[in-house]
C-alpha cells in the first residue's frame, strides 16, 4: 500500500516507469513546466492569471534508424511545450481536466507517440498544489476518431443573421425565419440588447459587461419565444453540433465571451460586432444584418445589409 500510495504522488516518469508495456518504449519529459493563465470554474478565478505546473510524459516508439543527431526524427521536447501554448491560448477553460485531455490529443496526433502521461496543478489556490493527472493512449485517439469526434471532415460553413430590435419585432420576422429554414442551410441568429436592458448603478465595468451579455441573453430568447424553429445555444460545442443537423440556432453569448483568450471590444451601439466575431469563431460563409447600418469603417465583402421587407433571403 505505501509503495502504491508513493507512486501516485510521483512525478509521471515513475508512473510510465510503473505501466508496463508489451512493446518496447522510450520517455521524453517535461518537468515543472510553469506558466501563468486565466483558468477555473469559479468566479473569483475569472479577470485574473494563476500558475499553473505542467509535468508531462511522453512514451513514444523507438526511432529505428540512424537519427544523425537530426531533431526532424525524433519527437521533440517542442510538441510538448507547442501543444500546453496552444491549447492554453485557444480559449479559456474552467476544467484542468479539459486542458489536459486537449494536450494529450494533440501530442498523442504525433506518428511516434504511443502513450501520454500529463498532471496539471493550480500552485495558488491554497497552501498546497491542486491538480489531476490523466493517462491516454493513441488507441483513446483512435476511438475519439470513429466516434467522430476528432476526423478532419470539412467544416460546414454556416450563415450568421443578426437580428436587430427592429427586425425582431418587424411584421416580416416569422417569414424570414421560414425562408432560412427552407434553405436548409445552417443559420446562427444574434441578437443585441433589448430596448429596456437590465441596469446597475455605480457598478464596476466587468459588472456592467455582464449585465449587457445577460440582456442580450434575454432578447435571444424573446426571439426564440416568437418561433419554434429556433433554438438558443450558449456553447461551441452546441453551436457546431447544430450546424451540423442544419438547424437555426440563436446565439446567447455570455459563456463564450467570458471563456475567450481574446473577446470583442464591444459597446450597447455596436453589438453586431459580436455576431462579425461569431462569424469568424466559426468559420461562417457570410454575416447578414438586418435593421441597422454598420459603422463606415466596416467594409467586408462576406457582410450583407438588408433591408426590412418581405423577402430578402
Amino acid at each position: 500500500m505505501k509503495n502504491e500510495i508513493k507512486l501516485a504522488f510521483s512525478h509521471p516518469v515513475e508512473r510510465s516507469i510503473s505501466n508496463i508495456s508489451d512493446i518496447e518504449l522510450d520517455r521524453i519529459s517535461l518537468r515543472d513546466h510553469i506558466v501563468e493563465v486565466e483558468i477555473g470554474a469559479f468566479q473569483s478565478e475569472r479577470g485574473l492569471t494563476q500558475r499553473i505546473c505542467f509535468n508531462v510524459v511522453v512514451e513514444v516508439k523507438p526511432v529505428h534508424q540512424v537519427i544523425d543527431d537530426d531533431v526532424d526524427k525524433i519527437l521533440s521536447y517542442d510538441k510538448v511545450t507547442e501543444a500546453i501554448s496552444d491549447e492554453v491560448c485557444a480559449e479559456r477553460v474552467n476544467l484542468l481536466e479539459t486542458l489536459a485531455q486537449r494536450i494529450a490529443d494533440r501530442v498523442l496526433t504525433e506518428p511516434q507517440a504511443y502513450r501520454i502521461f500529463v498532471r496539471i496543478e493550480k500552485l495558488d489556490r491554497g497552501p498546497g498544489a491542486l491538480g489531476v493527472e490523466i493517462v491516454r493512449t493513441e488507441d483513446d485517439i483512435s476511438a475519439n476518431n470513429q466516434l467522430g469526434l476528432n476526423n478532419d471532415e470539412p467544416a460546414i460553413r454556416p450563415h450568421v443573421v443578426y437580428l436587430s430590435n427592429t427586425a425582431i419585432n418587424s411584421e416580416y420576422l416569422g417569414g424570414w425565419i421560414s425562408q432560412l429554414y427552407e434553405l436548409k442551410d445552417p443559420v446562427v441568429l444574434c441578437v443585441g440588447i433589448p430596448e429596456n436592458p437590465m441596469q446597475a448603478i455605480n457598478q464596476k465595468s466587468s459588472i456592467w459587461r455582464r449585465l449587457d451579455l445577460l440582456s442580450i441573453e434575454q432578447n435571444a430568447w424573446i426571439l426564440a419565444g416568437k418561433n419554434s424553429k429556433c433554438v438558443v445555444v450558449s456553447t461551441k460545442t452546441e453551436l457546431d453540433y447544430a450546424i451540423k443537423q442544419g438547424r437555426i440556432s440563436v446565439w446567447a453569448p455570455s459563456k463564450m465571451i467570458l471563456d475567450a483568450i481574446n473577446p470583442p471590444d464591444v459597446d450597447a451601439a455596436n453589438t453586431y460586432k459580436l455576431a462579425y466575431w461569431l462569424m469568424n469563431i466559426l468559420n461562417g460563409e457570410k454575416l447578414s444584418i438586418i435593421g441597422v447600418k454598420p459603422i463606415s469603417h466596416d467594409h467586408d465583402k462576406m457582410i450583407a445589409t438588408l433591408p426590412l421587407k418581405e423577402c430578402i433571403f
